[in-house]
């Protein structure tokens, strides 16, 4: 699928350990992501976290999908980068992109703190919670020099490195694309000056921006800000791709839709954050007039995830009543 909008998926990795039966296997993850690949989907995704949502590891299970598939482009939806050291989050990035031929995408974000699960999360790893954005700062800029094959130094707050040369190099020429996490909502209580910190932040290190919670109109806002900011830093704003993370269920039934994302969403979050800026939640229509909304406000890719536990129902009606809309 090519044109204005390529569409993505995001794999149930975490999905999979919150059924009621423990996994033996990884076969239903994998068998969506050769689902997707044979219907012409453009790329799949998976999610991200240690211990506070359990769930696969991303970059392992995006290796096995590697393998399993040929064209098919790979994602993470959102890494929380902060949580690894960037030495070795490059080495498995080129190894990724090698075995899978120059397919891997990072979509990676600061990561929140917001609840107890979370800030254990940054206590397991032994990272100050404090420090994830300037962390994450620095990581961007040492996976990309480490992505160059060259010998790469840098010194920061965090990281030291000395002429480090990191093999697998990358495939992609230029390296593996990387989009940032970006919200864009809330103007009050400080948010506004964190939006602008995260546009700034894409604007001076990232590939493009990742955003979850905005709306079209939000959307538009967003990228007009990062591609604003890219000539402060002497950068081709033409050069920054955007992504829109979305979340559906899709039921013909509105009401049974809504109430089944409801009781996923606080089932997988503790909370429904974000309220309405989820969905839509209903028939296949709402879905196909979300994804075109978000297309003609900019974004270049659109990753559709699944509230529900009907995982591999809500993928073959997505197959069937969605994603050929916007085929060829």
């Amino acid at each position: 699928m090519t044109g204005k909008v390529q569409l993505g998926c995001l794999l149930p990795t975490r999905g999979l350990l919150l059924a009621d039966r423990k996994p033996t296997d990884a076969e239903s993850v994998l068998r969506l992501a050769t689902w997707a690949e044979e219907a012409g989907i453009d790329s799949v995704w998976v999610g991200d976290s240690l211990t506070a949502k359990p769930r696969l590891e991303a970059m392992t299970t995006l290796a096995a999908i590697a393998a399993r598939t040929s064209r098919v482009r790979l994602g993470t939806a959102v890494m929380l980068m902060a949580l690894r050291h960037p030495v070795l989050l490059a080495q498995m990035a080129g190894t990724v992109d090698l075995i899978s031929g120059g397919r891997l995408q990072l979509g990676v974000g600061v990561g929140g703190a917001f609840n107890s699960m979370q800030q254990a999360e940054w206590r397991n790893a032994q990272v100050n919670q404090r420090t994830r954005a300037p962390r994450l700062e620095e990581m961007l800029q040492v996976i990309k020099g480490l992505g160059s094959g060259q010998p790469y130094s840098f010194s920061g707050r965090h990281f030291e490195l000395d002429e480090v040369v990191m093999e697998p190099m990358p495939v992609q020429p230029g390296g593996v694309p990387v989009y940032l996490g970006v919200h864009w909502h809330g103007r009050g209580d400080g948010q506004g000056a964190q939006r602008e910190r995260q546009a700034r932040r894409a604007a001076r290190f990232a590939d493009g921006i990742i955003s979850i919670s905005a709306t079209p109109a939000e959307f538009i806002e967003l990228n007009e800000t990062v591609r604003g900011y890219c000539a402060e830093y002497g950068r081709n704003p033409e050069d920054m791709s955007s992504v829109m993370y979305l979340t559906v269920n899709l039921d013909e039934d509105v009401a049974r839709g809504e109430a089944e994302a409801e009781d996923w969403l606080l089932g997988y979050y503790g909370a429904n954050i974000w309220e309405d800026r989820w969905g839509p939640f209903g028939d296949s229509e709402r879905t196909r007039e979300r994804i075109h909304a978000y297309a003609e406000a900019g974004a270049d890719q659109i990753v559709v995830r699944f509230a529900t536990y009907r995982q591999e129902e809500q993928m073959q009606t997505f197959l069937e009543q969605v994603a050929p809309d916007f085929a060829r």
